[in-house]
């Protein structure tokens, strides 16, 4: 077995170790830290594929950023400690049939899709040309997806200091000003 198989098995069975500590844990601490080893073992399969740029991205936004945007919620509120509460049999059984729903129509699509290995070479990268598409507005620019991944960290932290706040609100009561 080559190393880049072995690294695939790897990067493959974390991602579905940590995916499943995920959304089993009932510490949200736990579950923010193994989605962010989800998110490196994922950007680690980037790597491997030689998507550097996407690998890049992987790691700088999803798990330098919202995850760490998550874990600094969780830690600026004072429900560190608190438990989710287990979920029923009933949620636990249609989460079972959705997940076995995804994973056949997944398996399925990619049986049926006919890959093509490519014997082209690898073309140049021209940077100007990168760079007048990251600041680019045009059809092919980068700048409206950089403004949407910004609200979207923006919606992660409100979203993260929601879930970790959760409770009912609290009365605030202001005293009463004496009039004369």
């Amino acid at each position: 077995m080559a190393s880049n198989q072995i690294m695939f098995i790897l990067f493959s069975a974390m991602i579905i170790v940590f995916s499943i500590l995920t959304v089993t844990s009932r510490k949200i601490l736990r579950a923010a830290v193994y989605l962010l080893f989800v998110l490196v073992s994922t950007s680690g399969l980037y790597f491997m594929l030689n998507y550097q740029f996407l690998a890049a991205v992987q790691l700088t936004l999803y798990a330098g950023g919202i995850v760490v945007l998550i874990i600094f919620s969780i830690l600026l509120t004072s429900h560190i400690s608190q438990n989710f509460e287990s979920s029923g049999w009933k949620k636990n059984i249609f989460s079972a049939i959705a997940a076995l729903t995804g994973a056949i129509l997944a398996i399925i699509t990619i049986l049926e899709y006919g890959f093509t290995a490519s014997t082209e070479a690898a073309q140049q990268v021209d940077m100007r040309l990168i760079g007048k598409s990251l600041l680019s507005v045009d059809y092919d620019g980068y700048v409206l997806p950089f403004e949407v991944i910004s609200i979207l960290l923006l919606a992660a932290m409100v979203a993260a200091i929601v879930i970790a706040k959760k409770g009912a609100p609290k009365k605030i009561v202001l005293p009463k000003l004496n009039q004369e």
